[in-house]
């Protein structure tokens, strides 16, 4: 018999009596008061940060501040699960859809993404996505996967163990000779002539943390979809894009992008809780994956384990969705995150965000001792602008602005460079006060 929602409670020993005590425990809490984020200002949506005004804060995007509403869910959930923490847990997890709160979050990322909930699986960060994608396809010896030199060292590591424990191999390419030659056409074209028959899948970020260069993802996944034409299942290309520093930024969904699958952390500019994040994916591409840890997500694997044989059906996001007992809190309070986006609006966060950014790039590019590594462009760039001062190291240069209440960043690559990145908690002020101190030192 197929193990259900119900029959998996009573198993575990939890009453039809006791789901019903908590039914309406998570529905108790007072609504907060409202806010109507779609028309504030810009300072009034500040307010929502608990940051030090200390600071002119400006490497948010390392690790976000949670906003009022996701602080508040974040302590509402962690209020319950302290005070009945295995009927909250086990109710949250296993009664019916309607209750179900990882559903809940899924519905909210969907929405964001222009997705459906069951494309989605729920992992702790950008990190773990890459892990599982790749340690989990279906790659055999004598095929590669394709990445660049510009990608993160979680992304390079996660291709490298996939491509060394299947006998595949990999390669990096170059997108451009230098930041002054950069342009949409010139990176399409270099990814088109590396790929080869044997190509299995092609890494690519997003937004790269490390220059502040964003891909023209559309146009790659176009001549992804152009090389997969013939192709069998199991020699397809998929396209796997490392998206955190995209998502949270631009007003575009995942069918605009045209990957295949799209892995995320939304801790950074979705603002959601530390230690949250997401795999999108299609469903024909999770079916070309194998899950790598056990998974709590779909009851099809919990019932053909209980009954002793193998899962019907092929890998979808649900089965690839890690289990273990994780900060309950934390995941299920990601959903108040993309509701927060969605209710100022996407283009308007994406129109605020690039708008501050082209302000500060404006600003460097006027002084000559700078030199700016970020395009100008909007087109191909995003939230993160990278630059040198002539005669400091970039540590020197962010030891400097800390000494006038100033927080930047270093890019952590091999070759490093200064890095400032304005979200929706800062302002103009912030940014000419960011690039007037750089000039001053």
């Amino acid at each position: 018999m197929k193990i259900s929602r119900r029959s998996f409670l009573t198993s575990a020993g939890l009453s039809v009596a006791a789901t019903a005590v908590h039914a309406n425990a998570l529905k108790d809490e007072k609504a907060p008061p409202s806010f109507d984020f779609a028309t504030a200002d810009w300072n009034d949506i500040r307010d929502q940060f608990d940051l030090d005004r200390n600071y002119i804060h400006l490497a948010t995007f390392f690790l976000a501040s949670h906003p009022t509403p996701v602080r508040d869910a974040i302590e509402k959930y962690r209020r319950e699960i302290d005070r009945n923490p295995f009927m909250v847990v086990e109710h949250s997890l296993f009664e019916s859809e309607s209750e179900n709160l990882p559903l809940k979050v899924k519905k909210a990322g969907a929405e964001y993404l222009g997705a459906k909930p069951e494309e989605i699986a729920l992992t702790t960060s950008t990190t773990m996505g890459l892990g599982l994608i790749y340690s989990g396809m279906k790659i055999r010896k004598g095929q590669e996967i394709i990445t660049t030199e510009h990608d993160h060292y979680s992304h390079h590591e996660s291709i490298r163990w996939a491509s060394e424990k299947n006998g595949a191999s990999y390669r990096k390419i170059s997108l451009y000779d230098s930041s002054d030659s950069i342009s949409e056409d010139g990176i399409v074209d270099r990814i088109r002539k590396a790929i080869k028959p044997e190509t299995r899948a092609i890494g690519v970020t997003w937004v790269h943390s490390s220059t502040g260069l964003k891909l023209p993802l559309a146009k790659i996944a176009q001549v992804v979809n152009t090389a997969n034409n013939g192709r069998a299942d199991a020699d397809r290309i998929l396209m796997v894009v490392d998206g955190v520093h995209g998502l949270g930024i631009e007003d575009v969904t995942v069918n605009d992008i045209g990957c295949d699958f799209l892995a995320a952390g939304t801790h950074k500019w979705i603002f959601g809780p530390r230690g949250t994040g997401l795999i999108w994916g299609k469903n024909s591409a999770w079916a070309q994956l194998s899950p790598t840890i056990p998974s709590f997500d779909d009851f099809e694997l919990y019932s053909a384990w209980m009954e002793n044989r193998n899962p019907q059906g092929s890998t979808r996001a649900s089965w690839v969705a890690p289990g273990g007992f994780m900060a309950y809190e934390h995941q299920w309070a990601a959903a108040d995150a993309f509701q927060f986006h969605l209710k100022i609006g996407k283009k308007r966060i994406a129109d605020r965000i690039h708008e501050l950014n082209s302000l500060c790039k404006d600003g460097l590019a006027q002084n000559k001792r700078v030199k700016l590594y970020t395009p100008r462009s909007s087109e191909l760039s995003a939230g993160i602008v990278c630059f040198d001062v002539d005669g400091l190291q970039p540590n020197e240069v962010v030891k400097r602005l800390l000494a006038k209440n100033i927080i930047a960043s270093t890019t952590p690559y091999g070759k490093s460079y200064a890095r400032l990145a304005a979200g929706i908690m800062n302002s103009e002020t912030d940014v000419k006060a960011a690039v007037r101190a750089i000039e001053q030192i």
